[in-house]
């Protein structure tokens, strides 16, 4: 069953309530076996891509992730990009700021690891995180020392938002195409996988009791990305809400509109001029010599 990327995009001015967004729907594999074989040709068909962006050196593609913890996101990243030259592909994720990065203003970190023309970068929550996370946690804004009379609490988050609409709008002017995923996981399936990292002593690890505080703002948490949601999905850099309770469907679907995103650029290997193939020539007589 061909999947349609379009389905989970969130259309520009869409008002998004996570509500009524699944968090699981149809497998679009009949069976273990089945997905590794979609998902290997996925991977197969991104690689010849990648390659073409590569050589062609035009466009850049940025992918950002976004979710609640144990969405899936490293998973997905893996699995998905599993086949893409590494020279080619780069992987950002970004953790709590260093005071370095606090020093500049919010999108300066995430700025400076921006993919070049020709790569894909891969953003592991991103800029976004600063219109969540510190939403939920306004103390954190505090932290930023931002000059107070340049805070207005009623009007930081859409400054912030128009600030990013503003920097992804430059991007795609200059050949930076841009994709969003938020990996749509329910409160259930949630409290299933951090049980699974209880279960699990080589999982132990990845489950802390940071983890438990904040899984008890999950409305808070779902407010600020709704909020994300609507206001900076737009037709050049589009949020995509991927149902994530099923983690291979979830990777199935990422794939396909990675696929269908680079199929957009129309990508072929450039044509050497003239010039380029007397320059050929003259080093195949040197080599034959």
């Amino acid at each position: 069953m061909k999947i349609k990327s379009d389905q989970f995009r969130v259309r520009e001015n869409e008002k998004v309530k996570l509500k009524a967004w699944p968090t699981a729907v149809k497998p679009f594999y009949k069976s273990k076996a089945d997905y590794q074989e979609i998902l290997k040709e996925h991977v197969s068909e991104m690689t010849r891509r990648q390659n073409l962006l590569y050589a062609a050196s035009r466009y850049a593609l940025l992918l950002i992730f976004q979710a609640m913890d144990a969405a899936g996101k490293d998973g997905a990243i893996r699995h998905v990009m599993s086949g893409v030259n590494p020279q080619g592909c780069q992987v950002f994720s970004f953790k709590r700021p260093s005071a370095a990065e606090l020093s500049h203003d919010f999108l300066w970190r995430t700025t400076v690891c921006l993919p070049e023309r020709g790569r894909i970068g891969i953003f592991n929550r991103s800029y976004y995180e600063e219109t969540l996370i510190v939403r939920v946690h306004p103390e954190l804004l505090a932290a930023e020392e931002i000059p107070r009379e340049l805070v207005d609490k009623d009007k930081i988050w859409e400054q912030r938002f128009h600030s990013i609409l503003e920097l992804e709008k430059h991007l795609h002017r200059n050949g930076t195409r841009i994709v969003k995923f938020f990996l749509h996981v329910s409160r259930e399936e949630q409290r299933k996988r951090f049980l699974s990292r209880i279960d699990d002593p080589h999982k132990n690890w990845k489950l802390s009791g940071d983890d438990i505080r904040e899984r008890a703002l999950w409305k808070q948490y779902r407010r600020a990305y709704e909020a994300c949601l609507s206001a900076t999905s737009t037709r050049h850099a589009p949020w995509f809400v991927v149902p994530a309770d099923d983690k291979q469907n979830a990777r199935l679907i990422i794939s396909q509109i990675v696929l269908d995103t680079l199929e957009d650029l129309k990508l072929e290997f450039p044509k050497p001029t003239k010039e380029r193939h007397r320059e050929l020539e003259k080093i195949r007589k040197m080599l034959e010599k």
